[in-house]
């Protein structure tokens, strides 16, 4: 998701970060501004050529990528929520503004200097992360995966009698 601001070529190497982990890998951009979404496609079609990975790169960005147009940015995290992406970022002035309105996501990724490769390399999250829609229902590998817990329920004799 993003305002608009940040530099093109940035996004455009986003996209790359994971559209060249393989074919099936989807690169989605969402963003209010079609200016800069065009930006965004001039930068794609400037820098693959560059890439070690480019055929990979293409080819999942031919086939699942996506530029999407959005009336403002609360449609566009209404989009990512539908998508419940593994992945995502929030590429804009004040991530913080938008975090409220974000449900499903495994990791989010907050403003434009913190690109979704640091997760994968170096800042340390947990990369164990919901994929393909499963945001909606499912969250990051954590510590209560590896706790077992039981429900406990009970009435008292006055609560017994009234639920029968």
């Amino acid at each position: 998701v993003c305002d608009g601001k940040t530099d093109p070529d940035w996004i455009a190497m986003d996209l790359f970060s994971q559209a060249e982990h393989d074919e099936d890998a989807q690169a989605i951009l969402i963003s209010p501004d079609q200016d800069f979404l065009d930006q965004v496609q001039a930068s794609i079609e400037k820098l693959l050529p560059t890439m070690a990975r480019k055929d990979i790169i293409r080819a999942s960005l031919t086939a699942r990528a996506a530029l999407v147009k959005v009336k403002d940015m609360n449609e566009a995290c209404e989009v990512s929520n539908t998508i419940a992406p593994e992945h995502l970022e929030l590429s804009v002035e004040d991530p913080q503004a938008l975090l409220p309105k974000i449900r499903h996501a495994g990791a989010i990724f907050m403003g434009r200097h913190t690109s979704e490769a640091l997760g994968d390399y170096c800042a340390g999250p947990n990369h164990v992360l919901p994929t393909s829609g499963t945001a909606r229902f499912s969250s990051p590998l954590g510590v209560y995966d590896f706790q077992k817990r039981s429900s406990l329920i009970m009435c008292s004799p006055e609560g017994a009698s009234e639920l029968g």
